[in-house]
């Protein structure tokens, strides 16, 4: 059963922080959703890039190949249609798509952890556009993590320092028209939850993102047309005990003319730093059971120990 995102918040961002940081809180904890309108990235920035992501999954199959890295776990580049597989599915989604990750200057400190970007030469613009949209989702995300902090009672300004340098990445997304046998039993983007702090998403305005509620019901998320949908990851959930719902979500295949057409969207993964340690929130604690709460871990091997679940490491 799908219903709609009825009660679903959905916020501007042009407004002060204090006076819609509960109202955000209340759908994190309930849906690990909101929807965010007034974000400040410009209209046609988000035209242009769309355009842009068109051009590039337009490319022949060879040319877009030619980006693939192997063994670099899809972090930057190109990761062919049939890669991904959500953790515990049997077959891959049917998705194809590109990541652009964060460029740090030669001999920073968490350079290690981060791999060069890579461009592709067929399209003009590329590498312009996504820097300026990767430093617009940043600084929207950056906004959303303080209205966060509001709510939980912190520093307004807590996680500035747990996300600089993060290994944040965004990821260009094509779903492609649905036919064939390899369609057989798959779907666009199978029930998982995000691996990260936050993630921000543009291109949620076609039908087909769900998510699970804590009833057992698959809610759909029908934003605005321009607004982001922000989503909890893993990683906020675990730091807040579960406070934050990082909850499972899926973009099912659609029905009628929309089958044979593709879809494209663009999620910004927001990631704490690398050496940022996930430990429980202590006002997360439950007094009565001191004990129930994960052990601490680095952002970093929290990555890659998912990473491994879900076939990209």
């Amino acid at each position: 059963m799908t219903d709609s995102n009825t009660d679903i918040a959905v916020v501007s961002l042009a407004q002060p922080l204090e006076s819609i940081a509960d109202e955000l809180g209340r759908s994190f904890e309930e849906y690990g959703f909101a929807v965010i309108r007034d974000h400040g990235i410009p209209q046609e920035l988000i035209d242009r890039a769309e355009k842009l992501s068109k051009e590039f999954f337009a490319l022949p199959d060879d040319a877009k190949k030619a980006y693939h890295i192997p063994g670099g776990g899809g972090a930057r580049g190109y990761t062919p249609f049939g890669t991904e597989k959500a953790k515990d599915a049997k077959v891959h989604d049917l998705k194809e798509f590109w990541h652009v990750g964060r460029e740090l200057s030669a001999g920073h400190d968490l350079a290690k952890y981060m791999a060069d970007n890579i461009w592709p030469d067929e399209v003009d613009g590329f590498r312009e556009t996504f820097t300026e949209l990767y430093a617009a989702f940043e600084q929207a995300g950056g906004r959303v993590l303080e209205g966060i902090a509001l709510h939980l009672g912190l520093p307004r300004d807590f996680f500035a320092a747990t996300v600089e340098d993060g290994n944040s990445v965004m990821r260009l997304l094509r779903y492609p028209p649905l036919e064939g046998e390899e369609a057989q039993g798959a779907i666009r983007a199978a029930a998982h939850g995000d691996i990260n702090t936050i993630t921000l998403l543009l291109g949620a305005e076609e039908a087909g993102l769900e998510l699970l509620t804590a009833q057992g019901e698959w809610k759909a998320v029908d934003p605005p047309e321009g607004a982001l949908v922000v989503n909890i990851g893993d990683m906020l959930d675990r730091l807040t005990n579960g406070k934050l719902r990082s909850t499972t979500h899926r973009v099912v295949n659609p029905r009628g003319e929309a089958a044979y057409r593709a879809r494209y969207s663009m999620p910004f993964f927001l990631h704490f730093r690398p050496d940022y340690v996930i430990e429980t929130l202590p006002s997360c604690i439950d007094p009565e059971q001191p004990q129930d709460h994960p052990e601490a871990i680095s952002s970093h091997d929290f990555l890659m120990q998912r990473l491994r679940e879900i076939n990209l490491a």
